[in-house]
């Protein structure tokens, strides 16, 4: 069994009484391919006009999302969806809101070739790259060299250690009952016993089931979610539940960005996905819970 599955299984076990468990501490990580998928990642070469990386999207240092409502790639082109966070991303069942990517790799491959993102396509691609230090890189660590498949493939090593572990919740879930405040505890009771835990549950509190979105009047993007995958009219507008770890840095909310602030959201879900009106105090509480799940970026250097 992979350290990274037991580590995680583990946690499951000793954490089974609380519907949320912490993230590992370690991941199992091959540290040379990490690393040249973190040079990818910051690398705008994968865009067709060299100027959009992944990081571009994917601010590290601002909760894995760049912080805007739609996402802009090459020649100023937007997309039509909130960029989803890429910490801890490598917990979620599968990858996009609509779920088309089942695992980090293929998902790393999405905004390469897509027209409005990075525009590039392989057979420019890797031609652009074997005149760069990237052939010696690649052929050290693969047989082939450079491929669709090898380039997808460190990319998401480095992203898989795009964890934040060792949160105040986590340290409280292990046992620090001081690592979190009185109103935080209260909070994550009431999310607990208002529904949110329904959706948001799991390591990732999150990124584990698709759900309906519930409102599809005055919607600020035309994705109709899951059916764009299966073209099943049963599966009009569900999406892929957000983790909500380090979510007090991924504003704006939502699949299509329409709100900016986490009280506000926090409102919105509780009467339009629960049925329920949260009073003040209930929703400055469930805030303060939200906030003990941010955690500290654990990626390798």
């Amino acid at each position: 069994m992979k350290p990274i599955i037991y580590c995680v299984l583990l946690l499951s076990f000793l954490f089974a009484t609380e519907p949320i468990t912490p993230i590992p501490i370690k991941m199992d990580i091959d540290k040379k391919k990490a690393s040249l998928g973190k040079e990818l990642f910051f690398d705008t070469i994968l865009s067709k006009d060299n100027s959009i990386s992944c990081h571009s999207c994917h601010l590290l240092d601002q909760g894995g999302d760049d912080n805007l409502q739609f996402s802009v790639g090459i020649n100023g082109q937007m997309g039509n969806i909130n960029a989803p966070t890429v910490l801890n991303a490598v917990f979620n069942f599968v990858q996009f809101w609509d779920g088309r990517a089942k695992n980090l790799q293929e998902q790393a491959l999405g905004p390469i070739t897509n027209h409005i993102e990075m525009g590039h396509n392989f057979n420019e691609l890797i031609p652009k790259m074997e005149k760069t230090h990237y052939k010696n890189k690649f052929d050290e660590l693969y047989q082939d060299g450079i491929t669709p498949q090898n380039i997808t493939d460190a990319i998401a090593e480095f992203e898989k250690t795009l964890t934040t572990p060792n949160s105040p919740f986590d340290r409280y879930l292990m046992g620090d009952n001081n690592a979190i405040t009185k109103d935080q505890k209260e909070g994550y009771e009431l999310f607990k016993n208002q529904g949110c835990i329904a959706c948001h549950h799991g390591i990732n509190v999150g990124g584990n089931l698709y759900a309906k979105f519930g409102v599809i009047s005055q919607l600020k993007s035309d994705s109709k979610g899951r059916f764009e995958v299966t073209q099943n009219e049963m599966d009009k507008y569900y999406f892929k539940v957000p983790t909500l770890r380090n979510i007090e840095l991924t504003a704006p909310y939502l699949h299509d960005g329409r709100i900016d602030e986490l009280d506000s959201v926090v409102k919105f879900m509780a009467h339009y996905q629960l049925g329920k009106s949260l009073s003040e105090d209930e929703v400055y509480k469930i805030v303060a819970f939200l906030k003990s799940l941010t955690g500290k970026t654990n990626n390798y250097e």
